[in-house]
């Protein structure tokens, strides 16, 4: 998969061809769009992001006007000139990969596939997407549901470098992604799972039931995630701490140290030379300077 966008995401669009290659880490936030696509690059630049993630579109809306060429371009000389790269995209909520309603689940898929073309435009490498709710039909069938959408997708976007970052969730009622078996699952069921990748969430994965706050239970996590999936598919991670205690399965992300997470479940993740080479964005709340603030106390940990 690196393969597939070394030498044209980080070379083309920011510059930072050694990203992938010197193993150098890139910390960063979500940033908003309002104004315009480049004024995430400008907001970014201000706090001290070296990579962002973004929504291409208004994240509550099914549809949205096509990007036109000057827009594309002027985010492309945005990340170019401030040196930010990646750029990450995450996709519309309201995107269901796992609906049984047929209605829902061609929307869904429509949608995303409009999301990755977007993508490919602006030279995004990364959609993240949380995978799906089963709505009752159960896991299994939900799964099933969530493989095959993605077998659509790859299909429909054979000749693009844009690809899918599935992200782990907090498991809130029928959620699905919450359990590292469920991703082990779409990798067994869809035709190319080479082209797929993964994006971990540090509250939904204390949410979810697992357990990093000591090296012990880091380490834990980690090779369960090696042993079904492969840290070598993570491809971006978001830097949150929780509102939530381990194993609520709410997802209320909070302030870096504030929530209970606190600092020490960070340290580890941070200085975990495997994660090195992967792009770590803030989803915190988004107060005075908070995004200055979580990334200083960020860096703070890093040995």
């Amino acid at each position: 998969m690196r393969r597939r966008i070394e030498g044209w995401c980080w070379e083309q669009l920011t510059g930072c061809g050694h990203f992938l290659k010197g193993g150098c880490m890139r910390l960063g936030a979500h940033m908003s769009i309002s104004g315009g696509l480049e004024k995430a690059v400008v907001r970014g630049q201000e706090v001290g992001c070296e990579a962002i993630q973004i929504f291409t579109k208004n994240s509550n809306q099914w549809k949205a006007k096509p990007l036109t060429p000057t827009e594309v371009t002027t985010f492309r000389d945005a990340c170019q000139a401030a040196g930010i790269g990646p750029v990450i995209a995450h996709s519309a909520y309201l995107i269901n990969l796992a609906a049984l309603d047929e209605t829902l689940y061609e929307k869904s898929i429509q949608a995303f596939l409009d999301e990755m073309q977007r993508c490919e435009l602006l030279s995004i490498p990364y959609l993240v997407v949380h995978p799906g709710a089963h709505m009752g039909m159960g896991e299994e069938q939900g799964l099933r549901r969530i493989a095959a959408a993605i077998d659509r997708i790859h299909r429909e976007t054979a000749n693009m470098q844009a690809a899918i970052a599935l992200e782990v969730t907090a498991g809130q009622g029928t959620v699905l992604a919450s359990k590292f078996e469920h991703f082990a699952a779409i990798l067994e069921q869809v035709a190319e799972p080479e082209r797929l990748g993964f994006c971990l969430d540090t509250c939904h994965l204390l949410a979810a039931g697992y357990d990093f706050r000591t090296r012990r239970g880091y380490d834990r996590m980690m090779d369960a995630w090696e042993a079904l999936v492969g840290i070598e598919r993570i491809r971006v991670i978001h830097l949150n701490d929780s509102k939530k205690d381990l194993g609520s399965r709410v997802d209320r992300h909070e302030h870096i140290g504030q929530g209970c997470i606190g600092t020490q479940g960070f340290e580890w993740l941070l200085n975990d030379h495997r994660l090195a080479e992967l792009p770590m964005v803030l989803e915190t709340p988004k107060d005075d300077d908070a995004d200055a603030r979580n990334l200083a106390t960020l860096r703070s940990l890093l040995h």
